[in-house]
């Protein structure tokens, strides 16, 4: 399980990704990049929050894909403030405030169709719902979601980071000790790496830094000062648990 605690500092770029995608420069490279990196860490999250607020899956894609063409198409990120904390509840107020405006299906499909923002048959969405924990509480199954992304997406950096370094087998092996899987133990993860018990517990230390490292700025990028990355990292250690 990840654990806020290790290395500490506060990257100085947070809310780079939103201020990116809000700027208006759609032939800007790095302002296109934020908004990619947008839709694919929340749109699961927003997608939960809709399905758990009644509406039916294929509504509910319609609308989540709605949603994020309208803050293309209108530069909605525009009006998010860092100074006003954390981006994930910016976005889930916007979401609540555009379902709250009565869209219709056939309205949804075409502020979405111009726009394909996110490939629904690849990702499966409603099968990732139904084997998903259930929660009764929209907001909550939003911030669920949230927190799983963040880490899901560490980790699959973390993998990057290793098989860029030529590491995949390491990684392979280590990855359990990472999130509490104690399936394998250290002698036995040893002879696979074909290593010492002291050189797995170095290796395991060091990717676990890496991860919370990794988690950390995840998390800073969306959030307006320290004592709100501080307290953003509690609360998702706290949903995890409770997930």
């Amino acid at each position: 399980m990840f654990d806020p605690s290790g290395p500490q500092s506060f990257a100085t770029t947070h809310w780079s990704l939103v201020l990116a995608a809000g700027s208006g420069e759609s032939a800007d490279t790095r302002a296109q990049s934020a908004l990619e990196e947008l839709c694919r860490t929340y749109w699961y999250p927003l997608y939960a929050f809709a399905r758990r607020r009644g509406l039916a899956a294929n509504d509910a894609q319609d609308m989540t894909q709605a949603f994020f063409a309208s803050i293309i198409e209108s530069n909605g990120l525009s009006a998010a403030d860092p100074a006003r904390g954390r981006f994930r509840s910016y976005l889930l107020g916007a979401m609540k405030h555009f379902l709250a405006n009565e869209w219709h299906r056939d309205q949804a499909k075409k502020r979405g169709g111009g726009v394909r923002i996110v490939e629904w048959d690849a990702l499966d969405s409603e099968s990732r719902f139904s084997s998903g924990a259930s929660s009764d509480d929209p907001e909550m199954a939003f911030d669920r979601e949230w927190a799983l992304e963040i880490v899901a997406a560490a980790m699959r950096d973390l993998q990057s980071e290793m098989q860029r370094a030529g590491k995949s087998s390491q990684f392979d092996v280590l990855k359990g000790a990472l999130v509490g899987d104690e399936g394998v133990t250290r002698t036995q993860m040893a002879e696979q790496l074909k290593t010492t018990q002291d050189a797995v517990k170095v290796a395991v230390h060091r990717l676990r830094r890496r991860y919370r490292a990794l988690i950390r700025s995840a998390v800073a990028e969306t959030v307006g000062s320290t004592s709100d990355l501080d307290d953003e990292l509690r609360y998702l250690v706290d949903i995890l648990r409770k997930s």
